[in-house]
């Protein structure tokens, strides 16, 4: 396994650094409150469920551009099972649409030996197309109360669902990732595929994993925004993907593989996060939130190309 390098920590103090600046700079709009802070971390929560199976992606030294169609769906057709059948029925098909996606950027990728940017390029463009014929561009209103708790709007404990599916994803993307065999074979295989080969481990199935990993991560999130959103609709994850990236680029994940950190995606969704809320709070508008996140982009590579160890 790979070892830490410096510039993965630098994403904890920068998180530290922004957060002190914007609770000092906002105190009277009440960004430090609790309420607000509890309501960054439901905002975030589907871009980290995404970015966790995001790290596995690029750690293995591949990518998976089809996160944010996949997202759309996902909760669209979920919501529209909704309609007839029990919220089980409709978290299924919304999960099994993104392993469907996701096991298809895997054959594709694996056994196809296509690369990974082209495939999933390919495929954000279907799956997007798809996603507006589905419902011909009307939005799907979800009225199934056990589903909206489930995936959004219930506090078990006074506990957020989206603050339990936070912990959750992130709790069991970090014991696989760093605690199991199939997170080491995800480390050396990034490192290096060859070697990895020659090793024993099987590379073709595990490329194959964690696309499917990522496409259903994905189809969670698309249901976790069609829960707290109370329906669902094709523009759902349309902006994600920049985010999810730059929350793993700035994480400490190397996009040349063999290298991540699933607690520093944590910190970079939050991050993300944290700058949308903060920027909105000072009057800035989306634009200006894009052109943050680029920024955070551009930063977090220049970092990495720097790097002595690579």
């Amino acid at each position: 396994m790979a070892s830490p390098r410096a510039s993965q920590y630098v994403i904890y103090v920068g998180f530290l650094a922004i957060l002190a600046v914007f609770s000092i700079l906002l105190r009277n709009e009440g960004f430090a409150t609790p309420g607000n802070l509890v309501n960054i971390v439901q905002q975030t929560t589907p871009v980290t469920v995404m970015a966790v199976g995001t790290v596995f992606v690029l750690t293995a030294g591949e990518i998976d551009l089809s996160i944010g169609s996949t997202v759309a769906v996902s909760a669209l057709l979920a919501a529209l099972v909704l309609r007839h059948w029990p919220w089980p029925a409709g978290v299924l098909v919304g999960l099994g649409a993104g392993a469907t996606i996701g096991a298809l950027n895997g054959a594709m990728v694996a056994y196809g030996r296509l690369p990974s940017f082209l495939v999933t390029l390919g495929t954000m463009g279907v799956f997007a197309g798809v996603g507006r014929r589905l419902t011909d561009l009307r939005s799907i209103p979800i009225e199934n109360d056990a589903f909206n708790g489930l995936f959004g709007s219930s506090a078990p404990f006074g506990v957020p669902s989206l603050v339990v599916w936070t912990v959750a994803a992130v709790g069991i993307g970090y014991f696989v990732f760093g605690e199991t065999r199939f997170g080491a074979h995800v480390h050396a295989t990034g490192d290096s595929a060859d070697a990895s080969r020659a090793g024993g481990i099987k590379v073709l199935r595990l490329r194959f994993a964690v696309m499917l990993m990522s496409g259903v991560l994905a189809a969670l999130a698309g249901l976790l925004y069609a829960g707290r959103l109370n329906g669902a609709r094709y523009t759902l994850g349309e902006a994600d993907l920049l985010t999810v990236i730059a929350a793993v680029i700035v994480g400490g994940t190397r996009l040349t593989g063999g290298v991540g950190s699933i607690l520093g995606a944590l910190v970079g969704s939050l991050l993300m996060g944290m700058l949308n809320n903060g920027l909105i709070l000072m009057g800035f508008q989306p634009s200006d939130q894009m052109i943050a996140r680029g920024l955070i982009i551009l930063i977090a590579v220049a970092f990495t190309l720097r790097d002595p160890t690579r």
